[in-house]
């Protein structure tokens, strides 16, 4: 594979990671007031082909977080127990967004690269027609 092609498969799998974070990170936002939700993290590794790296970025399996739940005080809920109490979630949307940001810049950042080898490709291939 040449290296402008392992590039594009190179930003390709940055894309793709930060987009499937960027999915978890708004399944936590979306469920930030969902009582017993417990916040979802993704990991990242590196990708492994033959016994060698790739370079490549790969996700892990999905984890919960394991933090304790916020407990709330409603007696009105229909979760709460006898003492008016039930558990909410554990997930902090300013932290949630700064996830989102982080993703969204690392994800512009390998589209950026991405577009740069294309373009890189292009002109060599106009050369080449000369």
């Amino acid at each position: 594979m040449s290296d402008l092609a392992r590039t594009l498969a190179l930003s390709a799998s940055g894309m793709q990671a930060q987009a499937s974070r960027l999915r978890h990170v708004s399944e936590n936002i979306a469920n930030a007031d969902t009582p017993g939700y417990h916040r979802k993290l993704v990991s990242f590794a590196e990708e492994i082909e033959a016994g060698r790296r790739t370079g490549r970025v790969e996700t892990g399996p999905v984890m919960l977080d394991d933090s304790a739940l916020a407990r709330i005080y409603d007696p009105s809920h229909p979760l709460a127990d006898e003492t008016g109490h039930y558990d909410g979630s554990n997930v902090d949307l300013v932290v949630e967004i700064a996830d989102a940001r982080e993703a969204q810049r690392s994800y512009e950042a390998n589209l950026r690269m991405f577009d740069q080898a294309r373009q890189m490709q292009s002109a060599l291939i106009e050369l080449l027609r000369r």
